[in-house]
């Protein structure tokens, strides 16, 4: 086990030594998020019965920053390392693919429940926040994570260059987080849309870490657990096959 925990170390020091860029800035930049559309809505837009529209938002942007820092974290590591050529130095080590595997996931995991408890724990500063199922907040930051730390990880495998990267976050990543209902209640789309909505994996992470905090959600916690645990299963099956392959890693 030695292996795997050097290299979580090392994953871990590559986003820590650089806190400001990781960590600081997706917290302000939620916290942007939070002036401009709480500003624009709060009083006027009622989501949940007898919840504000700004402490509706909240635990949306927490989630959408914690499963967008999961994502990069693991994908930039991985891409960087192959184009600057020092990916090497980790396939050498007597490392299986399962180790590897855990110490990206683990370090995505860690930087994005890092992030998501920064928003938290300054955008709470703004509104009183209620939590009535901690232990469902805990459950879906953890898994939401894992499973956009285990897409970064594919995506970091595919991407040789800077400019794939971007179009998987761009093309998919940006349009999945920001379609999943972190500000606004599916509830008031079209049927149609609504359809399209309970296509994405990520509304039932975002919906279901948001039931944590009101006892409120837009479907069942325990159906958007076990799809949120099923994307995992399926992103882990695939990451793991591809590094028992080597795809993309070794020549």
């Amino acid at each position: 086990m030695t292996g795997f925990w050097t290299l979580f170390h090392k994953e871990w020091l590559r986003f820590w030594k650089v806190s400001v860029q990781t960590v600081l800035a997706p917290v302000l930049t939620a916290l942007l998020y939070l002036m401009v559309f709480g500003h624009a809505l709060s009083g006027r837009v009622e989501v949940f019965p007898g919840v504000e529209y700004t402490a509706f938002l909240i635990p949306g942007l927490a989630m959408m920053s914690l499963l967008q820092n999961a994502f990069a974290n693991a994908s930039s590591s991985l891409m960087q390392s192959k184009m600057q050529g020092n990916i090497v130095f980790v396939l050498l080590p007597p490392l299986s693919h399962r180790e590897f595997f855990l110490a990206y996931l683990l370090a995505a995991v860690a930087r994005g429940l890092i992030v998501g408890g920064g928003v938290l724990s300054v955008t709470v500063w703004f509104i009183d926040l209620p939590l009535a199922h901690p232990l469902w907040v805990v459950m879906f930051a953890v898994a939401g994570s894992a499973v956009l730390g285990a897409l970064g990880i594919v995506a970091g495998i595919q991407s040789d260059k800077v400019d794939q990267l971007a179009a998987f976050t761009n093309f998919i990543i940006l349009p999945l987080t920001f379609l999943s209902g972190v500000f606004y209640s599916i509830q008031s789309l079209s049927p149609f849309w609504q359809t399209v909505s309970h296509l994405n994996p990520v509304f039932y992470m975002i919906d279901g870490f948001r039931y944590g905090f009101f006892g409120v959600s837009d479907t069942s916690p325990q159906l958007s657990l076990a799809i949120v645990c099923a994307s995992f299963a399926a992103l882990s099956w695939l990451t793991l096959a591809l590094l028992r392959r080597g795809y993309k890693l070794r020549l």
